[in-house]
């Protein structure tokens, strides 16, 4: 077992642990934050169908008082309906500021039951079990919850530090190639920003990891979330080096709000074409060898994620639409555009005040914007 320590800031240091075989023995893992002998999960309906049973009958059997809420599966659960469904879970279970929720999911999962938990009774503990790749690397480690507002992800939301994270490799085999393609890209994201020799263990090994290989998937998901605990220890609440993750977010978040919260573009997607147009867009400014920028593109384009606007859809996005969502981004400061950009392969900063005009013409040489708007 790799277990990796989260701790740092004003809050309770935390253990990663990324094994195989940690959902069939959940219990003994969980059962120490259980004072209250009782506790509740929270899954979607594919997780429900795949593992939930077996987690409650473990609860069950070492005698626990065991909940479960099942929420629709899909991006659009992250709204008000569904956080009103997974706090009205909490006050008919009758929890308390003891109790200790799970979140069994995905990203979605994680988010949503995560700030349930953070405004529930000013905030009680929750313990995250990941089951996407996706998750596992990012989304279940560092306290960022939240929910969805129509004009932007992750608008309405709150730190709160999960009190365990259990990755477990052996629930990652239910997945589809395209989750696992979503995941990968969070996964060479950590590569890009800042660390090029992992980036070229990927390139070599990304077939590996997305066919779940072990040892390649154990690594992969082991170092992505050392990485991401050594910056969320050293900045919490995204005042600097954090912001670091948010490599290709800014673009990708405006495509997701465009297209639509849903199937249609997964997060994991609209990552993969932010990073590329990130890449892109640091090149034509001179900030980063164009060389960096193909390769980088090319990486990404390898293990079957998209890489550019039009493979979305066919018709042009209104560039000035885009450009609206990311002035909505949560990144975004006094109005001002704010993105991840780079200087080379393994060397990401924050670029604040990036002039929408640029950003305009950026979208235009993409050549999936439209010059006249609707």
């Amino acid at each position: 077992m790799t277990t990796i320590p989260v701790a740092g800031g004003d809050f309770k240091p935390y253990d990663v642990l990324v094994d195989t075989g940690l959902v069939s023995d959940v219990a003994s893992h969980v059962s120490p934050y259980l004072k209250n002998r009782r506790v509740l999960i929270v899954c979607d309906a594919n997780v429900d169908a795949l593992h939930a049973d077996g987690v409650v009958a473990q609860f069950e059997a070492a005698g626990f008082k065991t909940f479960k809420t099942v929420v629709p599966a899909g991006e659009q659960t992250k709204s008000w309906e569904g956080l009103e469904t997974v706090t009205d879970a909490f006050v008919d279970a009758g929890l308390d500021r003891k109790d200790v929720v799970i979140a069994l999911g995905g990203g979605v999962i994680g988010d949503l039951t995560g700030f349930a938990a953070s405004i529930y009774m000013r905030g009680i503990d929750f313990i995250q079990i990941p089951t996407t790749v996706l998750a596992q690397v990012d989304s279940s480690v560092g306290g960022k919850t939240a929910i969805d507002h129509p004009r932007g992800k992750n608008l309405i939301g709150a730190f709160h530090q999960p009190r365990k994270v259990l990755c477990d490799l052996d629930v990652l085999s239910t997945l589809p190639l395209r989750e696992i393609k979503c995941g990968y890209a969070e996964i060479i994201k950590y590569g890009l920003l800042g660390d090029k020799t992992f980036f070229e263990w990927l390139e070599v090994n990304d077939h590996k990891v997305l066919a779940l290989d072990i040892d390649a998937i154990r690594d992969a998901v082991a170092r992505s979330v050392e990485m991401k605990a050594e910056i969320v220890a050293a900045d919490e609440r995204e005042g600097g080096q954090r912001a670091l993750l948010n490599l290709g977010h800014t673009f990708g978040h405006a495509l997701e709000a465009e297209v639509g919260f849903g199937d249609t573009l997964l997060h994991g997607e609209a990552v993969a074409i932010g990073m590329a147009m990130a890449f892109r867009y640091s090149a034509r400014a001179g900030l980063c060898p164009k060389a960096d920028a193909d390769r980088a593109v090319a990486a990404i384009a390898q293990s079957g994620l998209p890489t550019t606007m039009a493979e979305i859809r066919n018709e042009p996005f209104d560039g000035m639409r885009l450009i609206e969502h990311m002035g909505h981004d949560k990144k975004a400061e006094g109005g001002k555009l704010v993105f991840v950009l780079a200087r080379a392969i393994g060397d990401a900063f924050v670029a604040k005040d990036v002039p929408a005009a640029d950003i305009y013409d950026f979208l235009l040489s993409e050549g999936a914007v439209s010059r006249i708007e609707a």
